[in-house]
Formats: structure tokens, sequence, C-alpha cells
């Protein structure tokens, strides 16, 4: 755990608290260009913390402009991949994005309904390296407050949610199949969290990319067949009801000996 970093979030808690009372020469983001792969359909409603990332400018029209996944932590404070708002992704720097929004209470991205939120300013994890993807974290915030009732809790550090074998959640608009087939409608996958040692059995360095604990967690299917995908990037892992991580990266989708990893929440939050 970055200290520093952590001191940071821990402010942005206190706000949180009062307002609402292929393979690859390193690792590859799950962002950008792709969904949830076996996953099922949820709503809007269900699911109100969950929200997109839109620039039409640099997306075009399809699919809202979403590119990315984010997730409510705050009435005006949305995390989402540190990756999401780099260069390489958006082919420009993000304050240079006339019309980043976040789409907030719709599920079908080119339905009607929801709100379109602009995004006034954004924060990235100074400890982020884009080589190895650590502390892939970045905070937007809002030009407009969403309900207090939007907001999802955070699972600090010893929180039960971490527990390997724990069920969990990932959520987003990304490639339903690994092989850019895109879905327009919110998606859900259900993942187990997996313990650091086959995580990092996993991703020991090398072509296939190295998992750092300290910031990293990883969640799959034991049996392959479900996991996130490319343009899930930034979009919440849940567990226990309590965001435990952000979709970050890994090798391939869906598959058994290739779990996903995720930015972990716990490292830049404290109880």
């Amino acid at each position: 755990m970055r200290r520093p970093l952590a001191r940071a979030l821990a402010g942005l808690l206190a706000l949180v608290a009062a307002a609402a009372v292929a393979p690859f020469a390193s690792p590859v983001p799950a962002a950008a260009d792709g969904v949830v792969v076996g996953g099922f359909q949820v709503r809007a409603a269900d699911t109100p913390w969950v929200v997109a990332l839109s620039s039409r400018d640099r997306f075009g029209g399809t699919r809202a402009g979403q590119f990315c996944g984010g997730v409510v932590v705050a009435p005006t404070k949305v995390m989402t991949a540190a990756h999401c708002l780099s260069r390489t992704v958006l082919g420009q720097e993000v304050n240079q994005v006339r019309d980043l929004r976040v789409i907030s209470g719709r599920a079908e991205l080119e339905g009607a309904g929801g709100r379109e939120i602009a995004v006034t300013d954004s924060w990235v994890s100074p400890g982020y390296d884009p080589l190895t993807n650590s502390s892939d974290l970045a905070v937007l915030t809002l030009g407009q407050a969403l309900p207090a009732s939007h907001v999802v809790p955070l699972a600090a550090e010893g929180d039960p949610a971490y527990k390997p074998g724990t069920s969990a959640t990932v959520y987003g608009w990304g490639d339903t199949s690994g092989n850019g087939s895109f879905a327009s409608s919110l998606r859900a996958a259900p993942v187990t969290v997996l313990a650091d040692q086959a995580c990092g059995l996993a991703y020991p360095g090398g072509l296939g990319g190295r998992y750092v604990a300290s910031t990293m967690l990883c969640a799959g299917d034991p049996q392959g067949g479900h996991d996130a995908c490319q343009g899930d990037s930034g979009g919440p892992l849940v567990a226990r009801g309590r965001l435990v991580g952000l979709v970050s990266w890994g090798n391939g989708c869906g598959q058994a000996d290739s779990p996903g990893v995720y930015t972990r929440i716990s490292a830049f939050v404290r109880s």
C-alpha cells in the first residue's frame, strides 16, 4: 500500500460519509474497445452505482460513445481505471476531451432515460504505472450531484469481502465473448475472489504481466467462461454489497487459467 495515496483517498472517503450519511508484451487493459463474458443482463434501477464513461467526439455515437465503466463513490465522485483516462485510450490528454461525460441510470446505452453528466475534473493516482497497471485508479468529479442512494460502500482492508472464495460480481458494457461482440445493455457476471498466491502463479511476470498483491486483486471462474473483457475497464467488482475492485487488466477473457485482475480498493482507502 502506498501510504500517501491512502491518506489522499481517506480524505475522499470522509467526504463520501458526510455526503451519504491475445498474448501481449505487457498487461493488457480490459478497456476502450470492448462486455462481460458469460454474463446476464441487469437493470439500472438495481445497480444505480454503475456508470458508463462516454465521449461521442472520441468514440462516435454508437453505444453513446461508451468506452469504459465507472462506479459512484460519492454524489459527485466516480472511480474508474487510470488507464481509461490515458492518451493511449483517449487519443489526447483527458482535459482536452470536450464532451467527457458519465452516463448514469441507463442500462441500455442507446436508450432513453437516465442522465448524462459532464465531468469537470479528474484525478489520477500518482502511483499509477502504465507499464504494469499498478495503482490503476482515477477519480472523476461530476458537474452535477447524483443521489446519495447511488453511492456504493467501499471495502477497506480486512473486510471479509476480500476473502478468497468469496462470490463477487463484475459489471460492464464490454465484450461478451472475447471476440468483439459488444453489448449495448449493462451486464453482470459471477466470479470468485481468488487467493493472491493463485494470482501470482497466473501472472508471474514476463509476457503475461505481473500480479502485484499490494495494489491488485484477481477474480475469475475456476472453470472459465465468466470474466470482464475489453470495454469493461474501470467498472466495479462487488462482493458482499461492497466495492472491492475496478476492472483493470488480464490475459484474454473468460479463461480458467488467466483470471481478471482488478485494482484493489483496500489499497487506497482506510476503515
